[in-house]
């Protein structure tokens, strides 16, 4: 098997990890505190790091690389995590995976700001038509309109992209798996800490679906995801590759009608459809 399949089928492995993310922290926030479940999850993930950068022997990565992976940190192991779990307090998981088809578009805005990059005036115009079929979806829920999870939904996807594109471009130095192991230890202290202050008194009221939760947005969410996904980038090529988060969308609309019973309509499945195509013809027209 060629360099290049086996990186198409680690990308494949790490978004359908990713489209689990969001359902399971759906759960999780049921019965914990939206502060403590991101803190708890990245410190449990960075604990793993620590001992796998120890274990294989990694090198400390370059003074000058350590604000580059602060923001990756900010993006992916904080705000990312915190932003869609305040979310989810105000939206369900199939509605909240609607602004996840946005996430490629905010990955190539700041490929241009920090990537360097230059896509063709051609993929600003999908994106604004994206952008517009999002707000006009969250606008016609009528009585289930959640201004406040909405627009947690919209940051979340905004530090998510600029974690994506700085991570993207720091792997060029550092390697694949070696940016997100680095950006978890580097927020370890932080986390730990806060995770201690805001653990709840006692876990004795805290069911089986919201441990498995915690369990899998540590271990898979956080760590063993981007294991695969920054693998995937780095063998098979990050324009390729990167193109698998198109079907994010469907796996997590998936995982959130069968595992949760969570309701999905037409209308959810109809705009997820259409920002993928806007996507598709974004990157269609990327240079």
């Amino acid at each position: 098997m060629d360099r290049i399949t086996v990186g198409w089928i680690n990308g494949f492995i790490g978004m359908v990890i990713f489209s689990g993310s969001l359902p399971a922290t759906r759960v999780a926030v049921m019965q914990f505190d939206p502060v403590f479940l991101t803190v708890v999850r990245a410190a449990i993930a960075g604990m793993l790091a620590l001992a796998l950068l120890l274990l294989l022997k990694q090198k400390r990565p370059p003074a000058g690389d350590v604000m580059s992976l602060v923001i990756v940190g900010a993006g992916v192991v904080v705000g990312f995590p915190l932003l869609t779990a305040l979310a989810l307090q105000h939206v369900t998981s199939a509605h909240s995976i609607v602004f996840i088809g946005l996430l490629p578009l905010a990955t190539a805005f700041f490929g241009v700001i920090r990537g360097g990059e230059r896509p063709r005036p051609a993929i600003w115009l999908f994106s604004g038509l994206g952008s517009l079929l999002v707000a006009g979806f969250a606008l016609s829920q009528g009585s289930d309109l959640s201004p406040v999870g909405d627009l947690l939904m919209l940051a979340a996807v905004l530090v998510c992209g600029l974690g994506y594109a700085e991570g993207a471009k720091l792997s060029r130095q550092l390697g694949g798996w070696q940016v997100i192991c680095w950006a978890l230890v580097l927020s370890l202290p932080l986390m730990a800490i806060v995770a201690v202050i805001t653990m709840p008194p006692t876990f004795a009221g805290i069911g089986a679906p919201a441990l498995i939760g915690l369990g899998y947005v540590s271990l898979f969410s956080m760590l063993i995801g981007f294991v695969f996904w920054y693998r995937g980038l780095s063998e098979g090529g990050i324009a390729a590759v990167g193109q698998l988060q198109l079907l994010q969308p469907f796996f997590g609309l998936a995982l959130a009608a069968t595992l949760l019973r969570e309701p999905v309509s037409p209308g959810m499945v109809f705009v997820t459809l259409a920002v993928i195509l806007c996507v598709f013809g974004a990157k269609r027209f990327a240079r």
